[in-house]
C-alpha cells in the first residue's frame, strides 16, 4: 500500500544511507495510523538490504529475502508487554546488539511505540543510544513523541514527515474504496489514514459513528445512554477519544457562545484526553462511573 506522503522521508533516509551518512539512532515521531510501523519496517529493510535503493531495499537479495519472510537474524523488533516495554525487553535487546552479525552487515533494532519505554527501560537503553557499536541501528516509532523522555529523544535524529491534509487524506481514501460521505471526522480517534481505512473495513467506523451519537445524546439529556453501558473493555479507549472529538466539535460549532464556558469546555476536553492517556495507569476502574462523571461535569459547565 503505498502512502505518499512517507516517500521524502524514505528517499531521505536512504540517500544518506547509500552515501554511508546514515546515523545510529533515529526517531520516527508518526503515528502509526499514519504508517508509522511501515516506515520503520522500510527503513530497516533497506538498512540490511545488500543493494539499496532511494525507494529502498532490492527486494531480491538474501537479506531483503530473510527480511520479507520475517526471519532475518540481525533485525530484532521490540514492542510494549502489555501497556509497557520492560527493563528485561531492553536488556536482552541490548545484549543481542552486541553479538557480531549473522549476515555480515547492519543489526538493526526496530522499536514500536517507544513512548512505553518505562523510566528504568529507557535508562537501560541509554547506553547503546551513546555508543551503539559499530553497524548497529535502532528505529525507534512513537505514536505520541512528546510523552517519550527527553534523554532518549535528544539522543536520536529526528524524521520529520509532512502529514497530508484532510483533504489530501480524503482523496487517499476515496481512492482505496467507495466513499458516500467524509469520514475524516474520526481521524484523532483511530489515528491516521491507514487505520481508517481498515476501520471502514473491519466495522470499526460504524461503532465510532453509534459512540459519537451515544455522547451527543447523553450530554444533551443528562444521562448515560444503553449505548454507553454496554460497550467492553477494549471500547472504552474509542468512546474516551470520541468524546473528546464530538467536545471538540460543539466548540467549533459554537465559537460566538459565551467564551468563558468554551474555556471550561476545552479544558474539560483535555481532562478527558488525559484520562484516556492514564488508562494503562488505571487497573478495575469502573468506566461507567467515569462517563456518568463526565455527563454530570458537562452539564454543570454548560448550565452554570
Amino acid at each position: 500500500m503505498e502512502l505518499p506522503w512517507l516517500t521524502p522521508v524514505r528517499e531521505s533516509f536512504c540517500g544518506q544511507l547509500m552515501t554511508g551518512q546514515q546515523g545510529h539512532a533515529y526517531l520516527l515521531g508518526i503515528h502509526q495510523g499514519y504508517g508509522g510501523m511501515q516506515l520503520a519496517e522500510t527503513l530497516a529493510q533497506a538498512s540490511l538490504c545488500m543493494s539499496p535503493t532511494q525507494s529502498g531495499g532490492c527486494g531480491v537479495c538474501k537479506s531483503c529475502q530473510l527480511f520479507i519472510a520475517s526471519n532475518h537474524p540481525d533485525c530484532y523488533f521490540v514492542e510494549a508487554d502489555g501497556n509497557q516495554i520492560k527493563v528485561d525487553q531492553v536488556r536482552e535487546l541490548c545484549q543481542k546488539l552486541t553479538a557480531t552479525a549473522q549476515q555480515g552487515g547492519r543489526r538493526v533494532a526496530v522499536i514500536k511505540n517507544c513512548e512505553r519505554l518505562n523510566t528504568v527501560a529507557a535508562n537501560a537503553l541509554l547506553k547503546t543510544l551513546e555508543e551503539p557499536g559499530k553497524g548497529t541501528l535502532l528505529l525507534l516509532q512513537s505514536d505520541t513523541p512528546s510523552r517519550l523522555m527527553a534523554t532518549i529523544s535528544s539522543r536520536c535524529q529526528r524524521l520529520h514527515c509532512q502529514l497530508p491534509s484532510r483533504e489530501a487524506m480524503q482523496d487517499w481514501l476515496a481512492a482505496q474504496l467507495t466513499l458516500s460521505s467524509d469520514v475524516t471526522w474520526c481521524l484523532p480517534v483511530v489515528g491516521g489514514p491507514v487505520d481508517l481505512l481498515i476501520a471502514l473495513n473491519d466495522g470499526r467506523y460504524e461503532a465510532l459513528i453509534g459512540l459519537r451519537k451515544a455522547w451527543v445524546q447523553s450530554l444533551s439529556s443528562g444521562h448515560l445512554c444503553a449505548n454507553l453501558t454496554n460497550i467492553d473493555e477494549k471500547q472504552v479507549s474509542d468512546a474516551l477519544k470520541v468524546l473528546y472529538v464530538v467536545l471538540r466539535q460543539k466548540l467549533v460549532k459554537q465559537k460566538s457562545a459565551d467564551a468563558l464556558i468554551n474555556i471550561k469546555i476545552t479544558k474539560f476536553a483535555a481532562k478527558v484526553m488525559d484520562t484516556y492517556h492514564s488508562l494503562s495507569m488505571m487497573p478495575n476502574v469502573n468506566f461507567m462511573a467515569v462517563f456518568q462523571s463526565f455527563i454530570l461535569e458537562y452539564q454543570s459547565l454548560t448550565t452554570s
